[in-house]
């Protein structure tokens, strides 16, 4: 059982303590705060009178304060309606529909190539029959041979003319906002995929083969499942995620199991220092920053799909943040504290063990973010004399620093929605993983939830729990205030690219970094569309090494030498380079048939010094074994 999480102190406010004391380093006025204690006598220094400064000036709250009874009774009604809508916002919904029904009444050019589209249906012209004919490459609801057979290639290929005609009534439409017009699409995309022929047993010819030779029995394993998975959302689990599914991953065992210590925990975070493999290890130690938004052993789950496993077999000391999953009383815990209790003291800690030597940081997703903007803070503070630059270099794994484009997720982020989740936040104090699982699902809703009914429930193929499966159903908490700040300063405002967000007060700019970058990016992400975070390239001027990598946000991350089919590409920009437009870059980059793992290992021995350590084992200082309570807790 995991160890009860300590009672937080109140979180402090928006604006940041001032830097009179070193960025990064613990406070030692939290509680919750715990570093194993080393053996032998210890001394106390008198602590000197606090210095009197004046009171910085407020920074706007990522939410508008609630002031006053309506302030409250407006929340409470916004929440309550939430709660019927799926904590989507009805207005705008409502919104973006009237701003395309209203400029599509009044554009008759695009009524008429709309008429010429539904004609098509039926009886498509040669150019568009030719264009129907077959599915798109990236379409595998069709890849089955069986559909090129009459009457299936029939269905199909109307279906798909029907797909152009959804897509040519809610294209471009002079005077239509662009987010209107994209959430009008999705909308009625996700609608007419569920009358795809794929869908529908009597339609597809993948389920009638085996139906005939199963005899129906297909059928009735894919009802068996249906009920098991509704049992398992009865319970409060994911589908096919319940507690038998999920006795051959066991967090600690089969998954997350690559052996550590961990050598500090504060309220925020436990930081896991893995055991070396070898006897020497490079003197720069690597440290990770996964996302909030999941637990940290994506990126160590079985060993050989285990991202740590593969660095500590090639030399390296690797650390691990692995996030406290908070409850409500963490509601006002904010993106400047999970900077300066989170990374900024985790990077502290590492710095500490390990004699202070520069590090290899590592953020993957928003943690990525949050790398990023801790690097352009210590860049920042530099520049003003404030200590040196602890950070050997940076990767960033599928994360996005400029959200101007930040893909399909963008169609949930708008002042209205955001107001809407912030209501539902504000009565709960956070906002759970499932109910932004469901959003995800969404967003690949072919892949993620359509494909499922294909194979589970009208195939009847066999449940495979596997350790992907395991780490998905393991949600996370966000509190609400983080979860506010970035929807509203990162998505909405896009301040971090704009060199608007503040961090002490003070703005901070990527354009400072000075480190080297290791940006990866994978094809087919729908979180963090590989274009968007290709725009590391416009804000940082430095040695940039950018790799595009086969596969979505998190297969794509988690590639390990041998997988079948994986490739990648990787280039690098030199300071002072000119910039290339994305496509100009995919067009000159060949394709490499193998992990991007090795690639990465390569270049963090070239930005290192080359030096090697001792690797003494057990750490004097730790507070228990690996993976640690804080991930266990659910």
């Amino acid at each position: 059982m995991p160890a009860p999480s300590a009672k937080t102190s109140p979180s402090k406010s928006a604006q940041s303590q001032t830097t009179s004391r070193a960025r990064g380093a613990p406070k030692t006025t939290r509680p919750p705060t715990r570093r194993a204690t080393p053996h032998g006598p210890t001394s106390v220094t008198p602590a000197s009178p606090a210095k009197m400064e004046p009171p910085a000036p407020p920074e706007a709250a990522s939410a508008p304060p609630l002031t006053s009874f309506t302030d409250h009774l407006d929340r409470a009604a916004m929440a309550a309606t939430a709660r019927f809508t799926g904590n989507v916002s009805p207005a705008a919904v409502a919104l973006a529909w009237a701003d395309w029904a209203m400029h599509a009444a009044t554009a008759p050019g695009h009524r008429l190539n709309v008429f010429k589209a539904f004609a098509a249906i039926d009886k498509p012209a040669a150019g568009q029959a030719a264009k129907a004919s077959g599915p798109p490459h990236t379409d595998r609801r069709f890849r089955d041979p069986l559909w090129d057979n009459l009457p299936f290639s029939w269905w199909r290929e109307r279906f798909l003319r029907t797909q152009h005609f959804v897509d040519e009534m809610t294209g471009e439409i002079p005077g239509v906002d662009p987010h209107h017009r994209d959430v009008v699409r999705f909308m009625a995309r996700q609608w007419l995929d569920v009358f795809s022929p794929s869908n529908l047993w009597y339609l597809n010819p993948e389920v009638l083969s085996a139906v005939r030779e199963t005899h129906g029995q297909n059928l009735v394993k894919g009802a068996q499942r249906w009920w098991s998975d509704l049992r398992d959302i009865a319970a409060g689990d994911a589908p096919g995620a319940g507690p038998q599914a999920c006795q051959a991953f066991r967090v600690g065992h089969e998954i997350a199991a690559t052996p550590g210590k961990v050598v500090y925990r504060n309220e925020y975070f436990e930081l896991l220092q893995y055991a070396p493999a070898q006897p020497q290890t490079s003197r720069e130690p690597v440290l990770i920053v996964p996302s909030w938004l999941l637990k940290y052993y994506i990126l160590d789950l079985q060993a050989q799909h285990s991202l740590v496993r593969y660095l500590v077999a090639q030399g390296h000391s690797v650390f691990m943040v692995s996030w406290h999953n908070p409850g409500p009383e963490a509601r006002n815990r904010g993106l400047e504290d999970y900077l300066d209790d989170g990374l900024l003291t985790a990077l502290h800690e590492v710095r500490r063990v390990t004699d202070n030597a520069p590090v290899h940081a590592c953020g993957y997703c928003l943690g990525g973010t949050l790398l990023a903007i801790a690097a352009a803070t210590l860049a920042r503070d530099k520049g003003k004399g404030e200590g040196h630059n602890p950070l050997a270099s940076i990767t960033l794994l599928a994360a996005q620093t400029d959200f101007s484009e930040p893909g399909e997720l963008g169609l949930f982020i708008d002042a209205s929605q955001v107001a809407y989740l912030e209501a539902m936040m504000w009565r709960q104090g956070y906002i759970g993983g499932e109910q932004l699982a469901g959003t995800f699902q969404l967003l690949n809703s072919r892949d993620l939830i359509w494909s499922r009914l294909m194979s589970d429930y009208l195939l009847g193929k066999p449940a495979q729990t596997t350790d992907f499966t395991v780490w998905n159903a393991d949600t996370t908490r966000i509190p609400a205030r983080l979860h506010s700040q970035c929807l509203r300063e990162l998505y909405l405002n896009n301040a971090l690219a704009t060199g608007t967000l503040k961090v002490g007060g003070q703005p901070v700019a990527l354009s400072d970094i000075r480190a080297p970058m290791f940006v990866v990016a994978t094809e087919r992400d729908h979180i963090s569309p590989w274009r968007s975070v290709y725009k590391m390239h416009l804000l940082n001027h430095g040695d940039l090494t950018f790799a595009l990598v086969s596969g979505g946000h998190n297969v794509g991350v988690v590639c390990e030498p041998g997988h079948p089919h994986s490739h990648h590409r990787v280039a690098t920009r030199a300071a002072g380079t000119a910039y290339r437009a994305p496509e100009d870059w995919f067009a000159a980059t060949p394709a490499m048939q193998s992990s991007w793992w090795p690639v990465w290992h390569a270049w963090l021995l070239a930005q290192g010094s080359g030096k090697s350590v001792a690797a003494p084992w057990p750490p004097a200082q730790a507070l228990g074994d690996a993976p640690g309570t804080y991930v266990l807790e659910r």
